[in-house]
């Protein structure tokens, strides 16, 4: 098999250790190893930089283990090329299951040019990859407290969800306010509604009328107080990002489906250099959002899509069920036509559709353009003659075309 890398390095990467194994040119022609294992600390990692350059490594390789390859990535990339591998990608042997033996069988991999490296993106995208997660993680854990307080209510008795439709409102929030310093009239919690709700006073007294304890008032209050800090966390972090990706999010956020902080999260995860992903096919791909290749003895089955970017493909989905709802779109239109089958397949082939749309508006700079709910249709006209002509002839009449003038 042809060499076509001289002086490479596996590494496999571990919490506390670093086996690294260096493969280069003997001075006979043979090829000469050296393994070596180092800590994870800053002064190791500066070592196994320093050791690595000494030996004239051009190209280092390690897998994806969880986080514990990223400080060894970032500390390694401005002097080597570095390159991530997915670690179902690089299958081991049979035999070689110790530290040691696995960087050597990467090392060696390697340096006949048979690893792929994945995407990792620049240090200004990590970063605002680093505060779109978080951002995501903190709505969850609101969303959560907040399910927790209508539970709390539910204990107590209290149904003012089944009244207001936002708790957590103006008029919710001042009723629950009154609750937690002790107030617990019906009538004098009800008179706090304000706008819409003060029509459904008689249903509010009515809700309101429980058994609310000190108890309960003391776990709302540490709930409000959890929800008030996530919610100043939040606008803390929108406007960080915000900062950061304010003139790239507003080309984007004009896709049918897509919100402000939907087009941040899509940048963050796929960063805004589309010449890392040779066509949309191959980003598709990569996020997990194209269908599978399952065929064998010419017969096709089952084409469930792969694992990919779980952020990107939760965001999408997102995206996609609200792209379904638009009206006089073309996404919505896909939706439908695909739907008749099955509803989560078509959810999926508009997530990939709407990623298409990001690649290419990111690849040729142009803005978003509405291509009408009848696109599909007018790219099949033919198809759809012939089978309305078939469907015809089916029960029995003979048809005859005739273009009109």
């Amino acid at each position: 098999m042809d060499r076509l890398i001289e002086r490479c390095c596996g590494l496999d990467v571990h919490k506390t250790s670093i086996a690294a194994c260096v493969r280069i040119p003997g001075p006979e022609g043979e090829r000469v190893q050296h393994v070596r294992t180092f800590g994870t600390t800053t002064v190791q990692l500066l070592a196994l930089r320093d050791w690595l350059e000494a030996h004239g490594v051009t190209h280092v390789a390690m897998e994806s283990t969880g986080v514990y390859w990223k400080p060894v990535y970032y500390l390694l990339e401005d002097r080597f090329e570095c390159l991530l591998v997915n670690a179902a990608h690089l299958k081991h042997v049979p035999g070689r299951k110790t530290d040691v033996q696995d960087c050597v069988w990467i090392a060696q991999v390697l340096e006949h040019g048979l690893l792929r490296g994945s995407f990792v993106p620049p240090p200004l995208i990590r970063d605002l990859r680093d505060l779109t997660r978080y951002r995501a993680s903190l709505g969850e854990e609101r969303s959560r407290q907040a399910n927790r307080l209508h539970k709390f209510l539910q204990d107590a008795g209290l149904k003012l969800s089944s009244v207001a439709s936002d708790i957590l409102g103006v008029s919710g929030r001042a009723m629950l306010e009154a609750l937690v310093h002790g107030t617990t009239d019906p009538a004098v919690l009800a008179d706090l509604a304000r706008g819409k709700l003060r029509r459904k006073l008689p249903a509010l007294r009515e809700a309101l009328a429980g058994h609310f304890r000190a108890h309960h008032g003391f776990l709302v209050g540490q709930l409000l107080a959890h929800l008030d800090f996530l919610d100043e966390s939040l606008e803390t972090l929108n406007g960080r990002i915000d900062e950061m990706l304010a003139p790239f999010a507003d080309r984007l956020d004009r896709i049918p489906g897509f919100s402000r902080h939907t087009a941040e999260d899509v940048v963050a995860e796929i960063g805004l250099d589309m010449a890392v992903f040779p066509s949309d096919g191959h980003l598709a791909s990569w996020a997990g959002l194209c269908p599978g290749q399952n065929e064998s003895a010419g017969k096709r089955r089952s084409g469930r899509t792969r694992k990919g970017n779980r952020w990107l493909r939760r965001t999408l989905v997102h995206a996609a069920h609200a792209a379904s709802r638009t009206k006089d779109c073309a996404f919505a239109a896909r939706y439908r036509r695909l739907a008749r089958r099955s509803e989560k397949k078509a959810i999926v082939a508009v997530a990939h559709a709407l990623l298409v749309t990001v690649y290419h508006m990111l690849t040729r700079g142009t803005p978003y353009q509405e291509l009408g709910a009848n696109y599909y249709t007018r790219q099949n006209l033919d198809r759809l003659r012939r089978r309305a002509i078939q469907t015809l002839e089916s029960q029995g009449y003979r048809v005859t075309l005739e273009r009109v003038a």
